[in-house]
């Protein structure tokens, strides 16, 4: 018998709620789920409610049900700290054989939750994930901008994991707790999304992608994700993924900071000159404060999450990496001078040679990763 037909045994699924002022939905969310699993016999369920310090009157609601219902756990935040939080809370507390996400808003079908069961079930997956883009259920038709926000998520993701997700976005996760109880996880709000998909990438679990249906809900109804929320996943996408991304777009984006830094190099150059510095005096500081804002560029978005040194030695071998790279950026842009070169030409050209060996230095030595 083949693994895609084998019978499948009993398992017990915990289904993590996170939930902020849903008082609206709720109960019907969990009533819902309830009524959805009691058809499956063979699936033990556990629910594991996470009110993260709603205002209204969620909390009391899902305390009412856990006192009715045995299968249901509440868990809450005492401050808001956001849904990578609550989820973060839920999983620690899940003791299920697999573990699945339910937002509280309803805007999924719980019964697409055993359809993605069956993939972990056979033994064929570690993960499943539940796309709003491939199913041909019912899809509520609501923001185009927000949908072609979600696919160029998606499309950025997989370009840096080597995944071909369709919905790296979505909310249904179906995991197997062995695997989302050992993933290190930080973001404390929807950064939770693209974050766990690039640490799953990076464990190279078995990973597969089913359509369910979706009932969107709109902002006056309550939906509370938005345009911040796009930006932060645009920042983990690349703070999570740039250093198992291939090299070409570690590059790439190391270019685009490496041209911020740049463009202060010499505008800063350009400054000091007009007001009548020295000009190797005025490539000395440009060049140190390029190469401030480098590194705090660098911190923020690309390395400090895997550097293997502390923060005091990582700064000590990065002052001693910008100290050859200056000392080559002022010879060659002396040695462009003396050729009869003129300054800024000269200063921009060292910027451009000192690009790659900037790249390799931090890469492989100031930021060089724990292995």
């Amino acid at each position: 018998m083949t693994e895609i037909h084998k019978h499948l045994d009993p398992c017990s699924l915990s289904i993590v709620i996170p939930c902020y002022n849903e008082e609206k939905t709720l109960e019907t969310c969990i009533e819902t789920v309830l009524a959805v699993f009691e058809t499956a016999q063979d699936v033990r369920l556990e629910i594991v409610v996470v009110d993260d310090c709603s205002k209204d009157n969620s909390l009391e609601i899902a305390q009412g049900l856990a006192r009715t219902y045995p299968q249901i756990t509440v868990k809450h935040h005492e401050v808001n700290r956001g849904k990578g939080a609550a989820l973060r809370t839920g999983f620690s507390s899940a003791t299920g054989d697999y573990v699945a996400i339910q937002d509280a808003d309803l805007e999924y079908d719980p019964a697409d939750l055993l359809r993605l069961l069956r993939p972990l079930r056979r033994g064929m997956a570690d993960v499943v994930y539940g796309s709003r883009f491939l199913s041909s259920g019912e899809h509520r038709i609501l923001y185009f901008w927000h949908s072609m926000g979600n696919r160029f998520l998606t499309f950025l993701s997989n370009m840096f994991t080597n995944l071909n997700l369709t919905d790296m976005e979505t909310c249904y996760k179906v995991f197997r707790r062995e695997v989302i109880q050992s993933i290190d996880l930080k973001e404390d709000r929807f950064g939770f999304e693209p974050e766990v998909t690039a640490k799953i990438a990076a464990k190279r679990v078995r990973l597969y992608e089913m359509g369910v249906s979706y009932y969107g809900r709109t902002y006056e109804e309550g939906k509370k994700i938005g345009a911040r929320d796009g930006f932060r996943a645009l920042y983990c996408i690349l703070k999570y993924n740039f250093n198992s991304a291939p090299i070409f777009l570690q590059l790439l984006v190391y270019t685009l900071i490496g041209g911020v830094a740049a463009v202060f190099n010499l505008g800063l150059f350009a400054l000091l000159l007009n007001f009548g510095v020295d000009r190797t005096w005025s490539a000395i500081i440009a060049f140190g404060v390029a190469a401030a804002i480098n590194y705090a560029l660098c911190v923020l978005f690309l390395f400090r999450h895997r550097s293997r040194w502390s923060a005091a030695i990582e700064f000590l071998v990065y002052a001693g990496v910008v100290l050859g790279i200056g000392a080559i950026d002022i010879s060659v842009f002396r040695y462009f001078i003396d050729a009869g070169m003129k300054p800024f030409s000269a200063k921009a050209t060292a910027c451009l040679l000192g690009l790659v060996a900037n790249f390799a230095a931090r890469k492989w030595l100031v930021f060089s990763s724990r292995s």
